[in-house]
């Protein structure tokens, strides 16, 4: 599908760059390019527009939800619109001989994308595009805006510094009256918000590159069957020879201008083809030393648990050997008592006899000292009268002190 996208593109670009040097259109209805798909419903002021469609300088192009357009210029740029998108091309000068002009686009709302062509080769400078917070300058590159309330997010997408092709590197410039950001390198990106400066260029994430690419999504187109595809070209190829013949262009200019297209998108392929390979090379290599730097950890982690446990066994033989000789030790002590008992036995029972009596002798000695119990009775049968006298002689005033009342 890519490929016929290609052939209608390069035979429209005929059919312009024809339509500009035969036709003499007022400034009023000045071709800038014609519609090379569509998806949806995309408007003007006046028409609804359909693939094949012709582009007039001022129009307004509306792409409604879920839908968008891809406008082919006359020298050879590529404006895709996305969904609630709102484009118009303010400037449009293209001298066919020398490939000198210049484009002004300006983006009320929604996304755009653009592939500069014959003019920004000619003069980088030449293509600008402008946002409610500033502008964006191209410099021969392919880049990507979206304008949202308030706020411009810009993506650079076009070829790097060392790209395989020899292509001129990409760049866009951010800017404003407070200042600007230069994005040149691929898939850098920075954001813009009214009263403030650009800010810095920023490599995108994975959640924002889904963001701008989901306002594209309305133009994939889904993949056919060979059959499909070559019924479709066929009748593409008709219509676009019945267009020719009536605009009066020769068929070997349109040969050429095919044949450059179609190497154009090779060479488009083949670098994209080698920048994922490349990719892939690089993931594989890092997961490949990712994988020997933890097989490295792991092995080091078992030496260490190898170490641990000799260590470990090392240490369970010393007290083994501890508890052997703890053993020996409680033997060797308990002989010595068996020994001691044996000794003990052995004496003769008099000794035993005689340490009995005296022990006897002394507890009577000791009775008898404990016997001067009586006297401290004595004392206190002593003590407990002379209380008793007190209390009745207490009760004999407190009776006459009654009767004295009375």
């Amino acid at each position: 599908m890519k490929k016929l996208l290609s052939v209608v593109t390069g035979l429209i670009f005929m059919i312009s760059t024809s339509v500009f040097a035969e036709e003499k259109l007022t400034i009023e209805k000045q071709l800038v390019g014609i519609v090379g798909a569509i998806s949806g419903t995309v408007k003007t002021e006046t028409r609804e527009l359909k693939a094949g469609d012709k582009i007039y300088l001022n129009e307004t192009i509306v792409a409604g939800a879920g839908s968008g357009t891809q406008i082919l210029l006359l020298d050879q740029s590529t404006f895709t619109i996305g969904e609630d998108s709102e484009v118009v091309m303010d400037t449009f000068i293209f001298d066919p001989a020398t490939n000198d002009g210049k484009i002004v686009a300006s983006v009320k709302q929604g996304s755009l994308k653009v592939i500069s062509g014959l003019i920004s080769k000619k003069n980088p400078d030449s293509l600008t595009v402008e946002v409610p917070e500033g502008t964006l300058g191209s410099r021969g590159t392919e880049f990507q805006t979206i304008v949202s309330k308030g706020k411009t997010d810009t993506l650079l997408i076009g070829p790097g510094k060392n790209n395989t092709l020899g292509m001129r590197p990409g760049a866009v410039l951010v800017g404003n009256s407070l200042g600007s950001t230069l994005l040149d390198n691929p898939y850098s990106m920075t954001s813009m918000t009214k009263g403030k400066a650009p800010g810095q260029a920023k490599k995108i994430t994975k959640n924002q590159l889904k963001k701008f690419n989901k306002k594209m999504k309305a133009l994939r187109v889904a993949k056919l069957s060979p059959e499909e595809k070559k019924g479709k070209r066929k009748e593409m190829k008709k219509q676009l020879r019945k267009e020719l013949k009536s605009m009066g262009f020769e068929k070997e200019e349109i040969k050429s201008i095919i044949k450059e297209n179609i190497q154009k998108d090779k060479e488009k392929k083949v670098a994209i083809k080698k920048e994922r390979a490349e990719k892939k090379k690089a993931k594989k290599k890092k997961a490949k030393a990712e994988k020997k730097k933890n097989k490295k950890k792991k092995a080091k982690k078992v030496d260490k648990k190898k170490g641990k446990k000799k260590k470990a066994t090392k240490k369970g033989s010393k007290k083994k050997k501890a508890t052997k000789k703890g053993s020996k030790k409680k033997k060797a002590t308990k002989k010595k008592a068996t020994k001691k008992k044996k000794a003990v036995k052995k004496k003769p029972a008099k000794k035993k006899k005689k340490a009995v009596k005296k022990k006897v002798k002394k507890k009577k000695k000791v009775v008898k000292k404990k016997k001067p119990k009586k006297k401290v009775k004595r004392k206190i049968a002593k003590k407990r009268k002379i209380v008793k006298k007190k209390r009745a002689a207490k009760k004999k005033r407190a009776k006459k002190k009654r009767r004295k009342k009375k």
